[in-house]
């Protein structure tokens, strides 16, 4: 632990000009006085770390020294990739990782690019989470990222339904993948690839076996499939519209896009009043209600009758509001 810490401190040297004490103590996450004995432990050392007292004092490396602990381990090379999806590397259990590298890159940059990496932190910053969510970080997720980074096997428990069925499967790990917030594993199951959330899992066993991993296995265009086969098997019923010019502009942005893009596709002409009929899959009665009635008088709903009538009713419900003045 403190030789790790000790090679931190002189690359955070090497990649400034100087650093107060209490400076180092934060980056270092110690108390002053531990930075005072590891600076005294690397002159010991052989290396060059000179203290300057006073108010614009601190602590540098004499006469350009340069230190060859710069290479990168794996897990950080591994980690440097994601450094720009610092909350995915915190709850993958890599923040260390992804720190390490960055300073490692960024001592061994020449002097007037050491500030690249904090300008591009300004500059970019992905938030992953949908709006008005909470993200909450699988318990299991660090046990599993570590299996998928390390090619191991491993044996799970998974919750359906909202209960544990305590049947374990034994997976191969292929990649993780963070959508709108939620954790999701690609895993090779027996002979097949499958997608599990990771909040479902109950419990998780690393084994030591590695797998042979597929090198043709492709992570985003696997996900790409099975993404949009999943929205596409949850629209299983139809119901028939008719949409006003702004209607037709602004389905895609009320239900699932691609099959409104695909309903408005196979419509025909617009009526003589400018209406255009369409029949649109939805996921059920209730979800097409809520998200059809955000279009308000631009919608008509022709089929079902019972939405037809759900939607009357609503009509009813806000003329009653709306005709008098309050």
């Amino acid at each position: 632990m403190r030789a790790a810490r000790l090679i931190r401190m002189v690359l955070l040297l090497q990649s400034r000009t100087a650093m107060t004490a209490a400076e180092l103590a934060r980056e270092l996450q110690v108390s002053e006085r531990t930075v005072t004995r590891d600076a005294q432990a690397l002159c010991e050392a052989g290396i060059p770390v000179y203290a300057e007292r006073g108010s614009a004092g601190g602590y540098r490396l004499v006469g350009g020294y340069r230190t060859g602990l710069t290479g990168l381990a794996r897990d950080e090379a591994e980690a440097l990739f994601l450094s720009g999806l610092p909350s995915a590397l915190r709850e993958m259990g890599l923040a260390d990782a992804g720190d390490a590298a960055r300073l490692k890159v960024s001592a061994a940059l020449l002097p007037s690019l050491r500030d690249a990496s904090a300008g591009a932190a300004r500059r970019f910053h992905l938030d992953a989470p949908g709006w008005y969510q909470e993200p909450v970080t699988p318990a299991l997720l660090p046990a599993v990222a570590g299996a998928v980074w390390d090619d191991r096997t491993v044996h799970a428990r998974y919750r359906r339904g909202g209960r544990d069925t305590g049947a374990e499967r034994e997976l191969a790990p292929y990649g993780l993948v963070l959508k709108a917030g939620v954790w999701y594993l690609c895993a090779r199951a027996q002979d097949d690839f499958r997608v599990y959330r990771i909040d479902r899992f109950t419990a998780v066993t690393v084994s030591d076996t590695r797998f042979d991993r597929d090198e043709s296995f492709d992570l985003p265009a696997f996900w790409a499939e099975r993404a949009d086969r999943f929205a596409r098997s949850i629209l299983r019923t139809e119901v028939t519209l008719r949409l006003s010019e702004a209607a037709v502009r602004r389905l895609p942005h009320a239900v699932d896009r691609v099959a409104a893009q695909d309903a408005l596709a196979a419509a025909g002409p617009p009526g003589p009043d400018g209406r255009v009929t369409v029949t649109l899959p939805v996921e059920s009665l209730d979800v097409a209600y809520s998200q059809l009635l955000t279009l308000g008088p631009e919608l008509e709903v022709l089929e079902p009758a019972a939405l037809r009538s759900r939607f009357a009713a609503a009509a009813e419900r806000l003329h009653a509001l709306y005709r008098s003045t309050p």
